[in-house]
This record gives C-alpha cells, structure tokens and sequence, in this order.
C-alpha cells in the first residue's frame, strides 16, 4: 500500500497540521507517564497528567473555539484498519514517535451504508507533529510506522467523547453506529469489534500495512 506524507496534497481533504501547539510538554507526558502494550492498543479518553498542563487551554481556547475538551492517549501495536470511525467534531493526533493513519471519507460511504476499504489511503505523520483529523475523515486506532515499533498518540477530543453511549431508540441505521458517545463506528467483518456485536459497515479487504514496513 503506498504510504503518503502528511506534506502530500492527498492528505488536504482529511486534515491539516496544526499550527501554534507547544508540543514539548505533551510529548513528555505521553513519553513517559503512559503506558505500551506490548500487544495490541489501549485507549484513554481523559489523561490527568495531561489535562493539567498549561497546553490544555490552547486545545480548549484556540483549536475547538471556547468548547470543553479532553486530552487522552491511544498507544500500543497496530499494523490493521479493522474498523472507521468518525464523530461530529474534529480530532486533535500528536505521536512521539512516527505513526501511521488510515483514512477515509464519510462522503464516499455508500446508500446502503457500506464504505469500500479499497478507497482508504494510508498518511505518515511525523513525531512531534500535531495534526488535526477532521469530523468528514473516517479514522480509527494509529498503526506503526516502523517494523516492530510501537506508538503513543496524543488524542484531543471534545469532552465526553468516546465515553459511554447515550441511551435511545434507533430510528435510522446511522443510529446503529453510535458505539459510544459522539462515536460512529464502521466494523469490518473479520474485526473484533464485529465479533463484538458492532454494525458491519466496511466492504473489502481488512488492510495490513506489516508488509509495507521497513
């Protein structure tokens, strides 16, 4: 899979970096009072350590214009797309490491819901490179940009997100999505997610980037 920079023009219609974000305290936190899974990825929506530093209000004020935001983390081992997701705002990524995302467009999923993996397009953003993911990308967990290397992934999210789902009667198949607040999740068949019990909403090949890696 060819693997673009966040510097390609490809990458416009899905983000942009971010400009004006003192990174130093950030990366320090993430490096060394986070954990790494040896396997897999670990989520946490809201980081104390990194909700009390001064950067926080740049997050709050400047970048999601006055609203509340957490700052949490998405760390570990990951070389598959298994699933897309999106949410009503955008998202705020910063590695200390390279990592890898692959994205897609919500305005390519199809009338019957399904979004063809074929179309997703894989971006390497740089460490210490803050970059922000917009509410039209589909995105889920970071993958490693090296052979065998790890990630820790700064996570910046209106406040509340990805906590628990609101409670209510589906009224239409974008009801069936939601997984967790203010998250819309599109799982492949072959994921665990849709072993789990979420909506099959992707269509192909569950990507693996393992061979694309030096």
């Amino acid at each position: 899979m060819h693997i673009y920079s966040i510097n390609d023009p490809e990458f416009a219609p899905y983000g942009r970096i971010v400009e004006g974000i003192a990174a130093d305290e950030l990366l320090e936190v993430l490096e060394e009072q986070t954990p790494l899974p040896e396997e897999g990825t670990k989520y946490l929506a809201e980081d104390e350590a990194l909700m009390a530093l001064d950067v926080e209000a740049d997050f709050w004020d400047r970048i999601y214009g006055g609203m509340p935001v957490q700052l949490g983390w998405c760390n570990g081992h990951n070389t598959k797309l298994n699933c897309l997701e999106y949410h009503r705002d955008s998202e705020i990524n910063l590695g200390t490491e390279d990592f890898i995302l692959l994205l897609g467009q919500r305005c390519e999923i199809e009338k019957d819901g399904m979004f063809d993996t074929a179309k997703v397009k894989a971006f390497r953003v740089p460490a210490g490179v803050p970059v922000e993911i917009y509410a039209t990308t589909l995105h889920y967990a970071p993958c490693s940009a090296k052979k065998g290397q790890g990630f820790k992934v700064l996570v910046v999210l209106p406040r509340g997100t990805n906590t628990e789902k609101p409670q209510f009667v589906a009224k239409c198949r974008e009801d069936t999505l939601m997984t967790a607040r203010n998250k819309w999740l599109l799982a492949h068949p072959d994921s665990k997610a849709a072993k789990n019990g979420a909506v099959i909403g992707l269509k192909g090949e569950n990507i693996d980037i393992a061979g694309d890696l030096a």
